[in-house]
């Protein structure tokens, strides 16, 4: 009976000098810091995360048109009116052939022929005459009385496709002293229009220096090509 007191006795002083020396194990639970020991706070970079969204957002649309724009280019851009169909298979061709999808389309509508110089409402044929005389001696021989049923009786010293050249004829006839102004001719008849949709990342800058910007329409104003 002594020895085995003497046994746990020695058990329990083993035990007592194992647990000093052993490593403390984790066990879950709760710690409370000091939020002072936990260093800086995180600076957290905002400019780069919100233009990465800018950028996303403009490819799904739901950016600014500009950043759309940017990522994708204008989307389609409408060239016309043509007055012949001729020329707007030359067109159609040279934009197919680089890829893009285009379409032709006609119309009805009024077709610009040139820069018409009048001298309008001349009172009667004998003004008119004197005027005409007045045009041949001031270099302008080409002039003729044209009757019409809007304005009376009006002298025509031309029409021309070029508005330079229809104003210096203008000028020429009131440095004579003769009212003459220009006003643009028209007639109906079909047009015709190419429909081209731009590639993403395409702008429309050599369309434009090509043709001008008289007869280019952008964005809104431009018919997208019809599906084939």
């Amino acid at each position: 009976m002594k020895n085995l007191l003497l046994v746990l006795l020695l058990a329990n002083i083993l035990y007592f000098v194992w647990g000093m020396f052993a490593d403390d194990s984790s066990e879950p639970g709760i710690a409370i810091v000091d939020e002072k020991d936990l260093g800086p706070p995180l600076d957290v970079a905002m400019n780069r995360d919100a233009g990465g969204a800018a950028s996303v957002g403009a490819v799904l649309g739901s950016g600014e048109p500009s950043d759309l724009a940017a990522v994708v280019g204008r989307s389609c851009v409408t060239i016309g009116p043509f007055k012949a169909s001729s020329d707007a298979d030359i067109a159609l061709t040279q934009y197919a052939g680089e890829g893009m999808r285009t379409s032709l389309r006609s119309a009805h509508g009024q077709i610009f022929v040139g820069h018409w110089v009048m001298i309008r409402d001349i009172a009667d044929r004998e003004t008119g005459n004197e005027m005409l005389e007045t045009l041949r001696r001031g270099g302008l021989s080409d002039a003729y009385l044209v009757p019409t049923e809007e304005s009376g009786l009006n002298v025509s010293l031309g029409l021309f496709g070029e508005l330079d050249r229809a104003e210096k004829v203008e000028l020429q006839a009131k440095s004579l002293d003769l009212p003459a102004d220009i006003t643009p001719r028209t007639r109906e008849g079909d047009v015709f229009f190419v429909d081209i949709g731009l590639p993403p990342g395409k702008g429309a800058g050599a369309i434009v220096d090509k043709y001008g910007e008289e007869k280019v329409l952008l964005r809104d104003a431009a018919t997208c090509p019809q599906s084939r």
